[in-house]
């Protein structure tokens, strides 16, 4: 297709000089050349021809042997597979999918940073690359700008089996391509488990952290726990002692005044007695009695629903518990309810449960989620991921040493040579013809 774009250009542009430079051979009813006198022209001249293109197609073959080969190589990953990767998500702290990981991958492969640090890292694989005037960052700016190329699924096309990620290089050949890749890929893929090893690490340690502060805090509200316990035991225990008192005093005061009020009810008796003479006890009927005979032996039942005053009781009764009531130093026997009370104020004096909260010595035994997080703890103490042998992708195809360069392209050139010296030569030959001014028969 390229050789006959070329033919048809170089035909046009052969007509336009024979027309221009000979207005003689136009003939002036049809405007047709006589393409065998056209012919018999060029052949006249076909050593030139041949010395032109011959001499044009050495050149070409001359620059294709002599110009540096390109060679190119590719790498392609693939995710991991979903076991791979099970250790790393079974910490609980850290999760990556396949997916994921390949993402991460692919980022870091195209990042110009991981590349430079590649680059710093091995610089005896760019040496070839080397300039004069040139700084080894300005040589590999150049390099990276025209030699990788990310290879990745067209995201339009819906037939694609799975994801990979790609990474092309094309280099000269005095660099060792496929050592450079695949130390790429190698050293992305190492740098990424570095990365994912330092991020699990400072998560892991978060976590304690986080841990260690619940455990602390945890401890704290258990010790302000138990101090607002104490103090409202304490609290309840001196309210309840002040109301056992008050109510012990209100006793004392209401049995003193009943004993005050029982001695002025015992004097009024007694001052009745007297007046009546009753110094025995008696009762109403024998009162009334008193001056008749008695015939034979008489039993006496007095059957009454009142009352009976008391000054029957008699002067010397009356005066006995008065004089008793008067010596009486407390009233707190007469009252069950004031043994009740100094029981329980005896109780009181001591609150055997604030003496059990302050002896606790290990606040930790009785932290009820204490246990959850320190088994958490010494779980994530425990977790050992081999981040080195991390399979974060899958390496589908690495860099192999290519069987032929890419550029330059040897046949092409030379018959692209052959066909720009023909014509070169068949250009030469008209215009040397021009000026020559031989004319071209008309038919």
């Amino acid at each position: 297709m390229a050789r006959e774009c070329v033919n048809a250009a170089f035909f046009r542009r052969w007509i336009l000089i024979v027309n221009a430079v000979s207005p003689s051979v136009q003939q002036a009813s049809n405007d047709e050349i006589d393409l065998v006198a056209l012919f018999q022209v060029l052949w006249a001249q076909k050593v030139l021809i041949v010395l032109i293109t011959l001499l044009v197609g050495s050149m070409a073959t001359a620059y294709a042997f002599l110009v540096t080969p390109e060679y190119q190589v590719q790498s392609v990953v693939r995710p991991a597979a979903i076991k791979d990767l099970d250790a790393l998500n079974s910490t609980g702290v850290y999760t990556l999918t396949p997916e994921q990981a390949l993402q991460r991958f692919g980022a870091s492969l195209d990042s110009y940073g991981s590349r430079l640090e590649f680059f710093r890292a091995n610089q005896g694989l760019f040496e070839a690359l080397r300039e004069p005037n040139r700084s080894l960052e300005q040589t590999f700016e150049s390099f990276n700008q025209q030699a990788f190329k990310m290879l990745q699924p067209d995201a339009k096309k819906t037939d694609n089996l799975s994801a990979y990620v790609g990474i092309q290089l094309s280099y000269p050949q005095d660099v060792d391509g496929v050592a450079l890749l695949n130390g790429l890929v190698g050293y992305v893929l190492q740098h990424e488990r570095e990365r994912i090893a330092d991020d699990l690490a400072v998560m892991i340690e978060n976590r304690l952290n986080q841990l260690d502060l619940k455990m602390a805090a945890a401890r704290v509200s258990y010790e302000a726990k138990i101090e607002a316990k104490i103090a409202n035991l304490k609290e309840a225990d001196n309210l309840k002692r002040a109301d056992l008192q008050d109510e012990l005093k209100a006793l004392r005061q209401q049995l003193k005044t009943h004993r005050d009020n029982r001695i002025a009810q015992l004097d009024e008796a007694i001052r009745i007695a007297k007046a009546l003479g009753i110094v025995k006890p008696t009762t109403p009927s024998a009162l009334g009695e008193v001056g008749r005979e008695a015939q034979g032996n008489v039993i006496r039942t007095e059957v009454n629903n009142q009352q009976i005053p008391l000054y029957f009781m008699g002067g010397e009764a009356l005066e006995a518990e008065r004089a008793a009531l008067r010596q009486r130093r407390s009233d707190d026997f007469t009252e069950p309810r004031i043994a009740q009370i100094a029981k329980e104020l005896q109780l009181l004096a001591n609150n055997r449960q604030i003496e059990v909260l302050n002896m606790r010595e290990n606040a930790d035994l009785f932290l009820t989620d204490l246990s959850i997080w320190r088994e958490e703890a010494a779980r994530l103490r425990s977790l050992e991921i081999d981040a080195a042998n991390l399979k974060l992708v899958s390496v589908d195809q690495v860099a192999v040493e290519p069987l032929r360069p890419i550029k330059p392209k040897k046949a092409l050139i030379l018959g692209v040579g052959l066909v720009l010296g023909g014509m070169l030569g068949l250009f030469i030959a008209l215009v040397r013809h021009m000026v020559r001014r031989e004319p071209v028969p008309l038919v």
